[in-house]
């Protein structure tokens, strides 16, 4: 009996085609949930317990970095002993790649983004704000049809970064149990990583750790983005915008992905934004037009879907030249 199992990049690899192909069944999703709502799960019922109320700032910070240890010491335990069961069966690695590919969110990314794009056509301003709160944390009501398109496109590229390229960069440096625990962490940092008075010490150790894990990943993807513009000749122009304001985005990473699509698609990202009540003076990334329609969104989603594949062609060199299994 010959028994295989895929290296880190060819597990990246097909579990992106896979996902490509068919995403994560709808029929599945109501029947069991989803992996990452399962976390979801798990990081709520451990707040609970680890930032009460009364607690002082240092025992909140204790909490959440004992949160975060929990964390790890969960997804990887779970990821290796998935990895080793699996590998030990004569088609695991067909169970590995599903399993992989329900952590990557490829098709599901532009899915949401395309449902703007429809919804600004079909119901105007009142639709396609409906349809962008689905995807970003800002206040939709004071956004107009340009800012709206703005926000899509600005998660389109964010997302990008650090729902598929950056757990495919960890599950090529250490497998499964890499793309588990990046997603642990991510999905902590999206939950608890805020700046407010519940969350500004509980969640500190899970967003300084998640701005860690994506530094590599998001000007990884910052290149792929700015490397499919269209026409080819003009490829320069998206790293230079790249380069020069990545570094005004108030997040670590996102000016990078976010700089890289304004520069490719000639346009201006960022800027002012509002987030519940609190308004948030952003710089502007880029040095286009910042009027931008569904057309954009739609212009966007050429791009994303040409740095996909790119994406693929890279795993699959890497994949190729060390190996696909072990």
């Amino acid at each position: 009996m010959i028994v295989l199992s895929l290296t880190g990049p060819a597990l990246a690899f097909l579990a992106l085609a896979a996902e490509g192909a068919f995403g994560y069944p709808q029929a599945l999703f109501r029947a069991i949930g989803h992996p990452v709502t399962w976390m979801g799960h798990l990081i709520s019922a451990a707040e609970r317990q680890l930032n009460r109320e009364r607690m002082d700032d240092g025992k909140r910070f204790a909490g959440g970095c004992v949160l975060v240890v929990l964390l790890l010491s969960i997804s990887v335990a779970c990821g290796h002993a998935l990895h080793l069961f699996l590998a030990s069966l004569p088609f695991g690695w067909i169970g590995e790649i599903l399993i992989a590919s329900a952590f990557v969110a490829s098709r599901s990314l532009a899915e949401h983004i395309r449902d703007v794009a429809h919804a600004l056509d079909d119901d105007g301003i009142a639709g396609g704000r409906i349809a962008v709160a689905k995807i970003v944390g800002r206040n939709p009501a004071d956004l107009d049809e340009h800012g709206v398109s703005r926000a899509a496109v600005e998660s389109l590229a964010e997302n990008y970064s650090d729902g598929i390229v950056a757990p495919l960069f960890w599950c090529a440096v250490a497998g499964l149990p890499g793309l588990i625990a990046y997603k642990a962490i991510n999905t902590a940092d999206s939950m608890i990583g805020h700046r407010n008075a519940r969350y500004e010490y509980f969640g500190k150790a899970a967003a300084r750790l998640d701005d860690l894990a994506n530094l590599i990943p998001a000007r990884v993807c910052g290149c792929l983005v700015a490397a499919s513009a269209q026409p080819a000749h003009r490829i320069g122009h998206p790293f230079s915008i790249m380069w020069r304001d990545a570094g005004k985005h108030l997040s670590p990473n996102a000016g990078w992905p976010e700089a890289a699509m304004a520069g490719a698609l000639d346009i201006r990202l960022g800027g002012p934004r509002s987030y519940g009540a609190v308004r948030t003076e952003g710089a502007w990334l880029g040095d286009g037009k910042a009027d931008l329609t569904s057309r954009d969104i739609r212009n966007a989603l050429h791009i994303y879907r040409r740095s996909w594949v790119l994406l693929a062609l890279l795993l699959a060199f890497i994949a190729v030249s060390i190996g696909m299994t072990v």
